[in-house]
């Protein structure tokens, strides 16, 4: 193409050569911008879920046959157990960030080690479902009061946090809790509904 009177060469095409390579930027900006679209509405969605899901009803004492839960923190392995000690129902879970050794004081990461009793749940946690484990117990508290350290609490069995239950079984890939046990959003909702308030629970390094 021979440029007008007046035109710099090759300017003709610079509008065209513009365009086309701002098109895949737009492209790229737009399928940017959709996927973050979809992630919020795909997180928002599974939060609604979370939220809304109905809460298990509780067991009563003689309901089920759990008599004993157990905890193998090297295996990573939760066990709900009946009288008689056979196996009910068995979980793979995550612990806390530094799981090694028995729980000393607020902040360390660790899950307690011992005999406690699962005493109280809470329906309405920050994670999806949680059942509260009766640690400190009096010997930890004056462990700790002798440290001058606070021992901690609020140590439970969980689900994953609101709104994240997609994540599933990848949650187990690492500890990643500040002490306590979790397993998925279906997990707990079966614990949930075998588990009565004041079963024992006997927790092992």
């Amino acid at each position: 193409m021979i440029a007008e009177p007046g035109q710099v060469p090759g300017s003709f095409f610079l509008p065209r050569l513009r365009s086309r390579m701002e098109c895949p930027l737009r492209r790229r900006r737009v399928t940017s911008i959709a996927f973050s679209v979809l992630v919020v509405l795909s997180v928002a969605g599974f939060a609604l879920f979370d939220g809304q899901a109905e809460v298990p009803p509780v067991p009563g004492h003689g309901e089920t046959d759990v008599a004993l839960v157990t905890l193998s923190k090297a295996e990573r392995r939760l066990e709900l157990l009946d009288g008689d000690g056979a196996v009910v129902a068995r979980y793979e879970v995550a612990l806390g960030s530094s799981p090694v050794g028995h729980k000393q004081r607020e902040g360390d990461g660790r899950t307690p080690e011992g005999r406690y009793l699962l005493d109280w749940r809470n329906p309405r946690s920050a994670f999806h479902l949680s059942l509260h484990l009766s640690y400190p117990d009096a010997v930890d508290t004056k462990a700790a009061d002798a440290r001058g350290e606070d021992p901690g609490g609020m140590i439970m069995i969980h689900g994953m946090r609101n709104g994240l239950g997609w994540i599933g079984a990848a949650h187990r890939l690492m500890d990643w809790t500040d002490g306590c046990i979790a397993v998925t959003n279906e997990e707990i909702r079966e614990i949930w509904s075998l588990v009565p308030n004041g079963t024992p629970i006997e927790i092992r390094s």
